[in-house]
């Protein structure tokens, strides 16, 4: 018990110096930073990278984690498809540019058993679907890839 007491009184110790070290950086809600200050050194680099073109569909995977069901969706912006007990509306698709086969993203809406209250919106992202996840015991539903035609 001694032990814990005194390691909770070091790390609390360590978060105060580090707190204090900091440097507070004031900008007013006025004055929007300049593109170059919102990135960095890289601004205008950065901005020529990030180039996205909107997708006519996605398609998406659900798992019933019960089952061990597999569906694959389409959906276009807007459309709805109920599988099990979700209702999944997608709301909007995009890819890079650059790379139409690539990492897609897409925004979506999930309900369970129709209730008015969503379980998930958000964007989920074809590569990373860890990163924005449906947190559900029975299903899990990931981004797959967006249609350009």
């Amino acid at each position: 018990m001694i032990r814990v007491a005194a390691t909770c009184g070091l790390v609390l110790a360590l978060n105060a110096a580090a707190v204090g070290a900091q440097e507070s950086i004031e900008v007013s809600p006025l004055e929007p930073l300049a593109e170059s200050e919102a990135l960095g050194e890289q601004g205008p680099e950065l901005a020529q990278q990030i180039h996205v073109s909107q997708g006519v569909a996605g398609r998406l995977r659900v798992l019933d984690k019960i089952t061990g069901v597999v569906t694959d969706l389409t959906l276009t912006s807007g459309e709805s498809a109920t599988v099990g007990h979700l209702v999944i509306t997608l709301g909007d698709c995009r890819y890079p540019t650059d790379n139409p086969s690539g990492d897609a993203f897409g925004e979506m809406t999930i309900a369970y058993d129709g209730a008015a209250t969503p379980i998930f919106t958000g964007w989920m992202i074809a590569s990373a679907p860890a990163l924005n996840a449906l947190d559900h015991p029975r299903y899990d539903v990931w981004m797959l890839s967006c249609s350009t035609s």
